[in-house]
């Protein structure tokens, strides 16, 4: 990964050379059409990543509060339409708006906040099942938040099955006993984020997909397929206040993929991979710019949107495989266009298969106005800009050690930054330079 991010760091000069010069003015001269009220008005969107592009752990990033002082007018009011997408799940919209407005000293509010289990309500054939739910923090509420009505806890399952979690011989029961409370089948899996006892999710979610929901009876290790399976954030690591990145979900997958594998001889399978890169999140996020675009009456549709991020394997890879989906998007009628997407990734659980793609996109959050996404990579968080620069570049790539998911194929192409920057403030000047955006 450091000879990655100093590859890219070497690139950096020759990357923004030729994105420069594409760069074209849009609407007027200005770059923007003034709307009644002779302001500004425009044609872009911005999604920000959180944890090491605005703040690591609790402390606010300095040149966060400085790009959102250009950002907003004298009356309050965002100038552009912007969304915060982040990996992290263990809260609702609402609470991890309010931590913004604390932290940046500007109202935000929850639709301009995407979790990456947002996503999730686009799911509903799953809404009416019993899901088993994995992550911390209130995940029975975010769960319901999202639309699912009949969820069940792994703290529900041990409290149910008390001689399933017997890692930590403190929490065996003293006594032998039975099932105490009578839960119903657990008919899909959904993984928010990771949870604090890895130990006793690991083995209940294996528990679960190994007994097809009927924790009553033994391993069926042959059964296949297993239960549905959704997961949110693949992160295999993010930035806190420490000097190192420190494991996140993509980790805790990392370990129920491999155990799973250990016991059956079979890869799990995903029914859908959702948070960066997952094209499903990025696609959200560009319903929301689309709909505060509505909202302030600006009559000109968004189209181009801008990702800034700390992260090559999430911010930057999502960016760049939703920019190749919006330049293929003629795969809303050629669909030969989608399987392009997927074997860019080497996967199909990264897209939803073809007949779930115009009833998860269109009926849900219309087919999208943008027709590029440029990625802007920060180094204040995940990426490590102090390497030294490599003599053969391309048996630097070669040799990466790629942490994306599983599912996801290693491309070059694809965490290559179109940008990379110093930090958020820099990030957004060099938009409004590239969008000749002048606010008033």
């Amino acid at each position: 990964m450091r000879r990655l991010s100093a590859l890219f760091r070497a690139l950096h000069t020759l990357s923004n050379r030729p994105a420069r010069q594409k760069a074209g003015v849009v609407g007027s001269r200005c770059g923007f059409c003034g709307t009644q009220s002779n302001k500004p008005q425009p044609r872009f969107g911005l999604l920000f990543d959180i944890d090491g592009v605005l703040v690591r752990g609790r402390m606010l990033i300095p040149a966060a509060q400085r790009a959102f002082q250009k950002l907003v007018d004298s009356q309050g009011q965002f100038v552009v339409p912007l969304v915060f997408v982040t990996n992290a799940g263990n809260c609702l919209r609402q609470t991890k708006a309010d931590q913004l407005s604390h932290i940046l000293g500007v109202p935000i509010t929850q639709d301009q906040v995407i979790m990456s289990h947002s996503p999730l309500r686009m799911f509903k054939k799953f809404h009416e099942k019993c899901v088993l739910v994995s992550g911390q923090g209130p995940v029975l509420e975010i769960a319901h938040n999202v639309g699912f009505k009949n969820v069940v806890s792994i703290d529900m399952v041990r409290e149910s099955f008390p001689l399933l979690d017997m890692v930590d011989h403190n929490r065996r029961p003293k006594l032998p006993s039975s099932s105490v409370v009578s839960l119903p089948e657990v008919e899909a899996v959904v993984l928010f984020g990771e949870p604090i006892r890895w130990e006793t999710h690991l083995q209940l979610i294996i528990d679960v997909l190994l007994t097809n929901g009927n924790l009553s009876s033994p391993h069926h290790t042959h059964a296949t397929p297993h239960l549905p399976l959704l997961a949110c954030n693949m992160d295999l690591m993010w930035m806190a206040e420490a000097n190192s990145p420190r494991f996140g979900h993509g980790t805790f997958l990392v370990c129920l993929e491999n155990i799973y594998k250990k016991i059956t001889g079979r890869d799990l399978k995903y029914e859908a991979l959702m948070g960066k890169p997952s094209e499903l999140t990025y696609h959200f996020a560009e319903f929301l710019i689309r709909s505060q675009a509505e909202q302030r009456q600006w009559k000109l549709p968004i189209t181009s949107l801008y990702a800034i991020g700390d992260n090559l394997m999430t911010d930057i890879y999502g960016a760049n495989m939703y920019n190749r989906f919006l330049e293929e998007r003629v795969a809303r009628k050629n669909p030969k266009a989608v399987a392009k997407v997927a074997a860019a990734t080497g996967s199909s659980a990264t897209v939803p298969r073809e007949e779930e793609l115009d009833s998860l996109w269109e009926s849900e959050l219309a087919l999208p106005s943008a027709t590029s996404c440029k990625s802007i990579l920060v180094c204040t968080g995940v990426y490590n800009p102090n390497a030294a620069v490599p003599s053969d570049a391309n048996s630097c790539i070669k040799e990466t050690v790629f942490h994306g998911h599983r599912d996801f194929r290693f491309d070059p192409a694809l965490v290559e930054p179109g940008h990379i920057v110093k930090d958020v403030a820099e990030a957004v000047d060099l938009i409004f330079e590239q969008e000749k955006f002048v606010p008033q």
